[in-house]
């Protein structure tokens, strides 16, 4: 009898994804191959909804396949967003949103605190760029997507949530955390001196473009012959402020290119006539994605030297796609290359200096800037002040390797 059962139920299943099936191949032109891999969800998929001991909703079901065809990709930058994660993503691309006000980033299956934004909950907490996150609300980030983990963190406003995090040389700590709404400004400046200005940028929003603009404006005003651009711990954010920023330093010609997969290029370009200022980049280990795009264009067309650490290795673009129900897709759609046609993915900027970190980089908006321990800082300054008081913009010689 139990076998009859078994029987009589497979083939209720298999007739029921068949007419299912005929009709999705039908509407969608799916040849007989990929028919038969699509017949093997639509199987699993009823038998679950028909048999399963307990009642479930068929969208729970396909949000899970969604979620496990993502995961599958093993890529960390592209994750399922379900309604919640998709509202929150679009928030903090805005430059508002609520959380505890760090930046992480997803790498070889662990969690790592990218960036902290001065004054939110995670700094007041203690929180450092480089902590490790361990565990959210006791569960192992091991056992969870990227994508849960970013949800569980960032909550509602008022709430609590307690990290587990792993900071080198101290003994694992819990952290708990009052969530908060964050505001992000992402550009501070100041003149170092009457002749060298300094500008940090946090991360890319859609509003640090203009932030950007304000701030050159502003130190150009009071004098400024060249800069120091600080990028450490910036974890990236929306390629198109990158792009806004190059296009008022980088001179005319190409800033990026973005290539996807059938090889379909797209030229982000300057018409800037020539470079105004000469430039000295901060980067570290935690400088990623549009950080490094922005690095590799002045680089590459000799308007900066970087100074610091080799950085993350951020080389993807990735796209928000709204889909049906409130939720959406963060996928990986192309690599980006710099104007020399590097790709940075998985290799990072290679500093022209390289100097070790000696101290906590530069916090935004404290701008007492202390060359005597941060020596990154120090050494940024000393090629900048070479450069200016030489007269030269672009570094197309080695005279500054002699400083």
């Amino acid at each position: 009898m139990k076998k009859k059962i078994l029987a009589g139920i497979f083939v209720v299943s298999l007739i029921s994804s068949a007419l299912t099936l005929g009709l999705v191949c039908f509407i969608l032109d799916i040849n007989s191959t990929n028919a038969v891999e699509l017949g093997r969800f639509f199987a699993a998929m009823r038998f679950i909804e028909g048999y399963y001991v307990q009642e479930v909703e068929r969208g729970k079901l396909i949000d899970g396949a969604i979620g496990g065809m993502v995961n599958s990709l093993g890529d960390p930058h592209s994750i399922y967003l379900a309604p919640q994660l998709y509202s929150q993503l679009r928030a903090e691309t805005t430059g508002a949103f609520g959380g505890i006000g760090v930046y992480m980033s997803f790498k070889n299956g662990g969690v790592q605190i990218m960036n902290v934004i001065p004054d939110g909950p995670g700094y007041k907490a203690g929180l450092e760029a480089g902590d490790e996150i361990l565990a959210v609300d006791g569960k192992s980030v091991e056992e969870i997507s990227p994508g849960e983990v970013a949800v569980k963190i960032r909550g509602e406003i008022g709430t609590n949530v307690e990290l587990l995090i792993r900071r080198e040389g101290v003994e694992d700590t819990v952290y708990d955390i009052t969530r908060d709404n964050i505001k992000v400004k992402t550009v501070a400046d100041k003149m170092i001196d009457d002749k060298l200005g300094y500008i940090k940028i946090s991360n890319f929003s859609e509003n640090t473009g203009e932030e950007f603009k304000t701030a050159l404006g502003e130190l150009e005003n009071a004098g400024m012959k060249g800069f120091v651009l600080d990028m450490r711990q910036n974890p990236g954010g929306v390629i198109t402020s990158c792009v806004e920023i190059a296009q008022e330093i980088v001179p005319a010609g190409t800033i990026a290119s973005v290539v996807q997969r059938d090889g379909e290029k797209e030229v982000y370009t300057s018409e800037l006539p020539a470079a105004k200022f000469p430039i000295i980049i901060l980067l570290d280990k935690n400088s990623a994605s549009a950080a490094e795009l922005l690095s590799g264009a002045l680089q590459d067309t000799k308007v900066a030297l970087v100074v610091g650490e080799k950085s993350y290795g951020k080389g993807s673009v990735q796209t928000l796609i709204p889909m049906m129900h409130e939720d959406g897709l963060k996928l990986t759609i192309a690599k980006y290359y710099t104007p020399n046609g590097r790709s940075i993915d998985g290799e990072g900027i290679t500093p022209d200096v390289e100097v070790p970190l000696s101290a906590p980089p530069q916090q935004m908006y404290d701008l007492e800037l202390d060359v005597e321990v941060d020596q990154q800082l120090a050494k940024a300054e000393e090629l900048l002040r070479h450069q200016v008081d030489a007269g030269k913009i672009l570094f197309d010689d080695d005279s500054w390797k002699s400083n």
